[in-house]
């Protein structure tokens, strides 16, 4: 289950680049041994209970989901095509889809990379199988599934052009220590696109 949202109007999308690979340098930042966290027993009943920065996590959508990712309705609801098109991507840049699920946005960002890849992490093995079936149904052969954990995508240090997290920061169990392992695996120049869906309008079932 995760919290309602919806499309931006016009535009349809909110991407924020957050980071480059010159963030996080400080190391007392990178080891922050304060909680930063927060439980409270009074919380939305699609969150957890847990609390980053006054924000409620909320629960992570299992892959019973899938096909709900899969929808015919998707580009018309979210128009992931806006999200592609707006990343500026390169022909060799390596590019890694945080919390990827089915891969939905994976293989629309593949043929964009004719030299580079999609590293599509999850932490659901069941989300990996469903991407590698896909992978071998479409016959696109750069896209690279990664098993993560909830508090590190398991990526190598400076390893990335872009990572980019569509509509799933907001489950992250671990939202700061996962992004600081982001940031580790940003290359020279390396971004992160930040991608969530408002919740005003009801019409988008997020």
């Amino acid at each position: 289950m995760k919290y309602p949202k919806t499309i931006i109007s016009f535009f349809s999308i909110f991407i924020v680049i957050l980071f480059s690979s010159f963030a996080f340098t400080n190391p007392a930042i990178a080891n922050v041994t304060t909680d930063i966290y927060q439980q409270r027993p009074n919380h939305h009943p699609d969150g957890i209970g847990k609390f980053y920065l006054g924000r409620e996590i909320a629960q992570v959508m299992g892959h019973t989901g899938a096909g709900w990712l899969e929808r015919q309705s998707r580009e018309v609801e979210e128009q992931p095509s806006k999200i592609v098109a707006a990343l500026g991507l390169k022909p060799n840049d390596i590019v890694a889809d945080i919390g990827a699920g089915t891969g939905y946005l994976s293989f629309l960002i593949a043929p964009h990379l004719s030299q580079g890849k999609v590293l599509a992490v999850d932490i659901q093995p069941e989300m990996l199988e469903i991407i590698g079936y896909f992978k071998e149904e479409k016959k696109i052969n750069n896209v690279e599934t990664i098993l993560a954990t909830e508090t590190s995508p398991n990526l190598p240090a400076e390893s990335i052009n872009l990572a980019i997290m569509v509509d799933a920061y907001h489950e992250f169990a671990y939202p700061h220590e996962v992004m600081v392992e982001i940031v580790k695996a940003l290359k020279p120049g390396g971004r992160v696109a930040f991608v969530e869906y408002r919740g005003e309008n009801p019409l988008i079932m997020i």
